[in-house]
């Protein structure tokens, strides 16, 4: 347990017994917002290399990035224990045989305990979630599902190409099934309020979801945010602005949902704004401080706390 708040990799560690590292993977899935099933264009905020590791590489198999992932990890960090984060675009976004075959590639991997699969909530139906039942019932399995924002006005703004109920619907087809379900969120769209962006913390509190990642909002080069912004500047967060603002969301938060990402860092030579120059370890030590400064518990301020 992190200062004030529930961290992701303490989490782990206390469930696993030791500490439990990531392996991203690159396994060549697109989005039906780029293919053309939904949209071509993509979300308007969309460049994968924003957060694609270098390392992560479609043209190698998933064994390979695996097993090149473990051997970095074990040399540097010791680690023993490994997730497989299916990560770029829509990691469900295939027939159901052959996401059954990627899956179990990476599960057959020594030393990886279960998967993190990120992917859209348009994106899954009834045959997929069973087939992640079934691996769930002896590894562990984590779906996120991008939701960026609870407001369709929103995600109408960012052509996302599916609305809030499209969430809701993945979100309860999901739970109560042993795979454990968790939300990315975007803070700081133009068409959103402070109070609205502060609000989708009790509603997301209200769902059966364990699990949640925080980004503010950058605006990246190559991308329809971008020229949107060259065009019109709108306001982004400020660092310290941010700061106070996450602290009061996770006050908001129900204590039981375990925060696994908290801010977005997109590398320099393609990131437009907000330019914060600071670290990651930085921005970590800084949020800290902020919670320990304001004395500051996660779900203090929870209106539903999970009755």
């Amino acid at each position: 347990m992190s200062p004030g708040y529930n961290a992701f990799g303490p989490y782990l560690r206390e469930r696993f017994g030791t500490i439990v590292y990531k392996v991203n993977v690159d396994a060549g899935f697109t989005c039906p917002n780029r293919d053309g099933t939904v949209g071509v264009s993509g979300c308007i905020y969309c460049n994968n290399d924003s957060f694609r590791p270098s390392e992560c590489k479609a043209e190698k198999t998933i064994t390979e990035q695996v097993r090149k992932g473990i051997e970095y990890l074990s040399a540097r960090y010791k680690a023993k224990k490994f997730l497989v984060y299916f990560q770029p675009y829509s990691n469900t976004y295939a027939p159901l045989r052959e996401l059954e075959h990627m899956y179990a590639e990476a599960l057959s991997v020594p030393s990886v305990i279960g998967l993190a699969i990120g992917t859209r909530p348009d994106c899954v139906d009834e045959d997929k979630i069973r087939m992640l039942q079934e691996l769930a019932i002896n590894r562990f399995i984590l779906i996120e599902y991008g939701v960026q924002s609870i407001y369709d006005k929103s995600l109408k703004y960012i052509l996302r190409g599916h609305d809030y109920q499209a969430f809701l619907d993945a979100v309860y087809l999901t739970a109560h099934r042993g795979i454990h379900i968790g939300a990315h969120t975007i803070m700081g769209f133009p068409t959103e309020t402070r109070y609205e962006m502060l609000a989708m913390a009790d509603e997301l509190s209200n769902l059966p979801i364990g699990f949640l990642k925080i980004h503010q909002l950058q605006v990246i080069k190559d991308t329809i945010l971008a020229k949107r912004y060259e065009e019109n500047p709108f306001p982004v967060f400020g660092y310290d602005e941010y700061l106070d603002f996450l602290v009061e969301f996770m006050e908001r938060l129900s204590p039981e949902i375990v925060l696994q990402r908290l801010f977005a860092m997109a590398p320099d030579d393609i990131l437009i704004a907000p330019r914060w120059d600071k670290t990651r370890q930085e921005i970590i030590s800084d949020i800290k401080k902020r919670f320990e400064k304001r004395n500051a518990v996660q779900g203090s301020h929870c209106l539903c706390c999970r009755k």
